[in-house]
């Protein structure tokens, strides 16, 4: 029996379904490829769940749910296959151990699933990784609505800054000149134009345009 509460299966799953339909509808309006957006390796990546259960959770199917050591297990060999040193070569586990603050028998028996991972690991390791908090333990669901989210903010970004573009050529109309036509496209207009007096009345148009629109200087 239950207290009314939502079930946590459920309610991840309606939340995956409401971003995947603002995410769609987004890359719609801002004419991003769908699957630049929804690139099943790279979310793999970014949120830590296999690609399997990525796939499965996007088409609402249940994925089932590893144990806390089996997921961190897998979120831990995803980072070191994906987060790599400059020279493309896998952090060793003495540069793991240095740079989480543990012995090198520490590390290995955390990569080799010999000892139990505390939160003091787990955050100690995704500091190293550079990921973030809850990378390592996270159920897989909410791992990925996580990065959805995110996805979901640059493009809101997108969106906002193109609007923001829109509304500025519309008061000013050089900047809509620019954004219609560009530096190149006005100048090669210009220069197809037969003679110099011809091109003279161009330059002539663009300084009274930029005059009407100069701001006065504070």
């Amino acid at each position: 029996m239950t207290d009314g509460s939502p079930v946590p299966d459920v309610t991840a799953t309606v939340l995956l379904r409401a971003l995947v339909a603002r995410l769609t509808a987004l890359t719609e309006r801002l004419d991003v490829p769908h699957t630049q957006v929804f690139d099943i390796q790279r979310l793999s990546a970014d949120s830590g769940v296999s690609e399997s259960v990525v796939k499965a959770l996007l088409g609402g199917r249940p994925a089932g749910e590893p144990d806390l050591q089996t997921r961190f297990l897998q979120r831990f060999d995803l980072l070191r296959r994906t987060r790599l040193k400059s020279n493309g070569r896998r952090y060793t586990q003495q540069e793991i151990a240095d740079g989480a603050g543990m012995s090198r028998q520490q590390a290995g028996a955390l990569i080799n699933g010999d000892r139990r991972p505390t939160m003091e690991h787990c955050d100690a390791i995704q500091r190293f990784f550079g990921v973030r908090a809850g990378f390592l333990t996270a159920e897989d669901a909410e791992a990925l609505a996580d990065t959805l989210q995110r996805r979901e903010q640059e493009l809101l970004q997108q969106l906002a800054d193109r609007e923001r573009a829109v509304t500025v050529a519309a008061a000013d109309p050089l900047a809509r000149l620019m954004q219609d036509h560009g530096v190149r496209g006005i100048a090669w207009r210009a220069a197809q134009l037969p003679t110099d007096q011809h091109r003279d009345k161009v330059a002539e148009w663009l300084d009274m345009l930029l005059e009407s629109v100069k701001r006065p200087e504070s």
